[in-house]
């Protein structure tokens, strides 16, 4: 797991459990944690200790065969290039990222071949060393190949829901749409995911948000699974919002810890591939503006 935090920790925690060989490789605070308590996962049952194997080196990856790649997607490209030199020649890289682009950018700047996985989980860190769960937990993989079905394999040995696509662009765009639509709202206003689900002020605002994402996805002629049209994408997103409902968005986390945040990679993303296409998305842009003024003024 490379850039074991909420993402990474939890789903490393979880095959560890099933008994995988499984590495975190994280920052110091979160090692230090880890190898002298282990591994806390916290959920509403109650919470466990999981013992598992932490590191904070890069060198750990060496002889993975699946790598799990879940760094802050503005170290996507810098954290790539320093595990390049380091993979086995058969090893798999999949990335657990938000963001459409990052599997691009990595073979752009290193020509590994990752691939993108659409990653469905409310999770947090609230302390290093310490996972707390609030729902979910499953991701959708693809291209559907002997690799992938290897790795499916892993991860629902550790009771990890993983569905494969051979369209997985699509499946990424929905997660995107999915995951612009509240989180900024969730960032901005500091509310959880329910109480954004519950406004209708919230909602009307979030219906402007899905309806320039699919507009910008027509105008990249991504089909989007299972979206047809400005209802179809709300009630997608609402559904994933209702899902979630206790969980604060990994935007509003990093504002209150005083982190960059993925903006660049959500609605800025679908602010600049629209400039792009010559499509324009001001509701995104608005949002993506206010939280770069955002970040790193409170926490």
């Amino acid at each position: 797991m490379v850039g074991a935090g909420a993402v990474g920790g939890y789903f490393g925690g979880r095959l560890a459990q099933a008994g995988a060989p499984v590495v975190l490789i994280g920052r110091k605070a979160f090692v230090d944690a880890v190898n002298a308590h282990g591994l806390i996962i916290e959920q509403a049952a109650g919470e466990q200790a999981v013992k598992v194997e932490a590191t904070a080196d890069i060198g750990a990856v060496a002889d993975a065969e699946l790598v799990l790649f879940c760094v802050k997607s503005h170290d996507t490209v810098s954290s790539a290039k320093e595990i390049a030199p380091l993979l086995a020649s058969n090893a798999l890289m999949i990335c657990l990222q938000n963001g459409v682009d990052n599997v691009e950018r990595i073979h752009a700047a290193t020509k590994m071949q990752a691939l993108p996985a659409a990653v469905y989980i409310g999770v947090s860190v609230p302390e290093p060393g310490r996972i707390k769960y609030a729902a979910r937990g499953d991701l959708i993989l693809g291209p559907e190949n002997e690799k992938t079905k290897r790795a499916q394999q892993i991860f629902e040995r550790g009771n990890i829901g993983c569905r494969l696509t051979n369209k997985i662009e699509g499946e990424m765009w929905l997660k995107l749409l999915c995951n612009s639509a509240p989180n900024a709202i969730s960032a901005l206003g500091y509310v959880r995911y329910g109480e954004i689900a519950e406004n209708l002020e919230a909602r009307s605002l979030m219906q402007k948000i899905v309806d320039e994402v699919l507009a910008v996805a027509r105008g990249a002629a991504v089909q989007i699974p299972g979206v047809e049209d400005l209802e179809s994408g709300m009630a997608a997103a609402m559904q994933i919002a209702t899902q979630v409902k206790e969980a604060f968005s990994s935007t509003a986390q990093d504002i209150q810890r005083g982190k960059p945040t993925e903006i660049d990679s959500l609605n800025g993303y679908i602010a600049r591939r629209g400039a792009e296409l010559g499509i324009e998305a001001p509701i995104n842009h608005a949002l993506f503006t206010l939280v770069k003024m955002r970040e790193g003024k409170s926490g």
